[in-house]
């Protein structure tokens, strides 16, 4: 193992007890929230295509929004700051506990589990929300991958509650791209920003496997479109989908 790695491995060996104490966790959260503040403060704005999930938000009506993992950051800005009621379906990982703590700073609910691992209690409780007029938010490759690749849980929500699914990515021009599987985005301040969203995607009444699979498909077609569309905007390589052959891990880019 490298030095450097060496070193940041023990660093974090050092630390796991004390992140495992709930105040630290509670501290740590809030600095995270913090920074995602920060970022949207300082930074310079565009929100693409979005009239249609506004639209929907403005007139209290449900709506999927679904993002890749690694996009999740900026996720709580996604409509401006302007969106209310909204559940977030994070999972029972270590890791989305972590994420789920974060977010509640913005007044967002969690729904703990996912629609494919620890599902049943996960997959009634986001059908309430969307009968109460909630937008959800999920991600189809969550809660570990692989990469960019739906699975179709999304779809079967869809379906069984026939609200929308609206793709959406966000891309800085000033960010670090993690080696995690998600190709984590970490945006830095004083970039210039861009949140993309797609057209929305109808379910469709059948549940045979064969529809399921086509809109599953079409969620990921659409997911990828919006996140390479973003990543060009802002002048980023383009993060690939996990068993692209043209992929290559992003490099860092400033501007």
């Amino acid at each position: 193992m490298p030095k450097r790695l060496g070193c940041a491995h023990d660093a974090m060996q050092a630390l796991r007890p004390v992140l495992g104490h709930p105040l630290a966790q509670t501290i740590l959260c809030w600095v995270i929230a913090s920074y995602i503040r920060l970022v949207w403060r300082t930074g310079r704005w565009t929100i693409v295509d979005g009239e249609g999930p506004l639209a929907l938000n403005r007139n209290k009506r449900p709506f999927i929004a679904a993002f890749w993992h690694g996009r999740l950051a900026m996720m709580p800005y996604a409509l401006g700051g302007a969106a209310q009621n909204i559940n977030v379906m994070i999972s029972n990982h270590r890791d989305g506990r972590m994420i789920a703590r974060a977010v509640r700073f913005f007044g967002i609910t969690i729904i703990a589990g996912s629609t494919s691992k620890g599902g049943a209690s996960a997959f009634r409780s986001a059908v309430r929300a969307l009968r109460d007029n909630a937008i959800l938010s999920i991600t189809p490759d969550g809660p570990r991958g692989p990469r960019m690749r739906a699975s179709d849980g999304v779809a079967v929500l869809a379906r069984f509650t026939g609200a929308p699914v609206y793709p959406v990515a966000f891309s800085t021009s000033r960010r670090k791209v993690l080696g995690s599987w998600d190709r984590f985005v970490l945006p830095l301040p004083f970039s210039r920003g861009v949140f993309v969203w797609g057209s929305p995607i109808a379910a469709d009444a059948e549940n045979d496997r064969e529809t399921v699979e086509s809109m599953r498909l079409k969620i990921e077609s659409s997911l990828n479109a919006v996140t390479e569309k973003a990543d060009r905007l802002t002048g980023q390589p383009v993060v690939m989908p996990a068993g692209d052959p043209s992929f290559a891990p992003a490099k860092r880019r400033y501007r």
